[in-house]
């Protein structure tokens, strides 16, 4: 589907386990939080297969929390839609930062790879492929959009199966696992290790330190748009560090 069969399949191969393996660091994180929203979404009073379907199907942590007390509450269906895609407004970003990697794809194929994006995976492949991590992948262009291509579905599916691996005992065992656990912390710890090592420069550590004081005084701010307010105001910081590092064009 996402290359040319033939000489091409052992790069795929190669590429899609590297994908795998760079995305084993955030495994923790992403199956706490698995675990939290599973265990969310059945307490929320969800009975076992619609919290089982919402888990696999919907697959996004922050808008599930989100709109499962407004599901409950008996809120209109628009108002449940629009908190979904409010909360869920940094994927726009993401796509922005991944459509240079990914053009060359028809409409088709850039959907399917949107769908498959999570936070984790757009940082892990932005890292490498910025020049942060392992260099691009050399050879023709086709061959390096194929590699490029089977590596973001090595980090997707390491995400996907993580997540659902997690999400169906979570969703099954969850009248026997207390709240006071405290698993999303777990989740924000095994972030955190991820993230760090990412924060390696100026424009880095200037988005950083910005998208965090943002979210902190945001906090109060509805249907969680701290979130988003976090992310816009981080990029932004983080792009006006790096131009006003460039030289001046004489």
């Amino acid at each position: 589907m996402f290359g040319p069969p033939g000489a091409l399949a052992t790069s795929r191969r190669l590429a899609f386990a590297d994908g795998l393996h760079d995305f084993s660091p955030a495994m923790i994180a992403t199956a706490a939080w698995s675990v939290v929203t599973a265990v969310t979404t059945v307490k929320m009073g969800f009975d076992i297969p619609h919290a089982l379907a919402m888990n696999i199907l919907v697959y996004a942590a922050s808008a599930q929390l989100a709109v499962m007390p407004l599901i409950v509450g008996g809120a209109p269906a628009w108002l449940v839609l629009l908190t979904a895609a409010i909360v869920n407004l940094r994927f726009v970003i993401f796509s922005a930062g991944l459509h240079p990697f990914f053009k060359e794809h028809r409409l088709s194929r850039r959907l399917i790879l949107g769908y498959l994006t999570s936070d984790m995976g757009y940082l892990l492949a932005i890292r490498r492929w910025s020049g942060s991590g392992a260099a691009e992948p050399g050879g023709s262009a086709d061959e390096a959009m194929t590699t490029r291509t089977w590596y973001y579905l090595g980090l997707a599916a390491g995400n996907w199966l993580t997540w659902v691996s997690m999400a169906v005992p979570g969703t099954l065992l969850a009248g026997r696992v207390p709240t006071n656990w405290g698993l999303d912390f777990v989740g924000v710890l095994a972030l955190t290790a991820v993230v760090v090592p990412s924060v390696a420069d100026k424009p880095s550590v200037v988005g950083a330190v910005v998208a965090g004081a943002v979210s902190v005084m945001a906090r109060a701010m509805p249907l969680k748009l701290a979130v988003l307010a976090a992310v816009v105001a981080g990029v932004a910081a983080a792009i006006a560090s790096e131009r006003s590092g460039r030289p001046r064009r004489p």
